[in-house]
């Protein structure tokens, strides 16, 4: 069985330059005695993410950043699986925007592809929010905690003061609300108590804070 490390949990690198992504690790990890310190902040490349899965995209960043930093380090590779569309647009997601991250482009891409498969119902119109997690060290040892939510997808996009990427046009199961409409503690929930983690990224955040920070971390700790 492949070793399972613990971090000191003092400081953890996030290889994000994504700031809506980073806003959602602080939220679910602020507070905390942990230091996060982004990628951007230290002024690291952003590697090519040329993988075909999740958890290659998401080796490739964290393992980018711990080697560049000298420290452990954090990567989310996370996307939009929509059963219609064969799993698309994957880990293709962000690719979908093209490269200014036109998310409104990208939302309308899904729903003509939608249209265009027929899928007109909401049971025809389910979908699924992945985050894979990977916790790199710089020798090249990595851990992945996978998260996700299933919803339906909704058109047109319902969006409040909320959200980012395809927030707006997904509605987790057991919500008449999308992503986009939720404040973030609705939408994440907690990683340490009632209600419990929501989105798939908090789900992702709970496995790796149970299985690699120190025992007992937490709020209190």
């Amino acid at each position: 069985m492949t070793e399972q490390r613990r971090i000191d949990g003092k400081r953890l690198i996030v290889a994000t330059h994504n700031n809506g992504k980073l806003r959602e690790f602080y939220f679910l990890l602020g507070g905390l005695s942990i230091e996060l310190v982004s990628a951007g902040d230290l002024g690291l490349p952003v590697p090519v993410e040329d993988g075909q899965t999740f958890v290659e995209n998401a080796r490739i960043k964290a393992l980018a950043a711990a080697r560049a930093a000298g420290e452990v380090a954090l990567a989310d590779d996370s996307g939009l699986c929509v059963e219609a569309l064969d799993g698309r647009p994957g880990v293709y997601t962000a690719d979908w925007a093209g490269p200014n991250r036109d998310w409104s482009m990208a939302m309308r891409l899904v729903e003509e592809e939608l249209y265009k498969a027929g899928a007109t119902t909401p049971e025809q119109r389910k979908g699924t929010f992945v985050s894979l997690l990977c916790l790199a060290w710089p020798d090249g040892h990595t851990q992945e905690y996978l998260g996700k939510r299933d919803g339906t997808l909704v058109w047109p996009p319902r969006s409040g003061d909320f959200g980012h990427g395809y927030d707006p046009v997904f509605m987790p199961d057991g919500e008449t609300r999308t992503f986009g409409e939720m404040t973030e503690a609705e939408k994440h929930g907690s990683i340490w108590g009632p209600p419990g983690p929501l989105s798939h990224r908090s789900r992702s955040l709970k496995l790796l804070v149970e299985g690699a920070f120190p025992i007992g971390f937490g709020p209190q700790g």
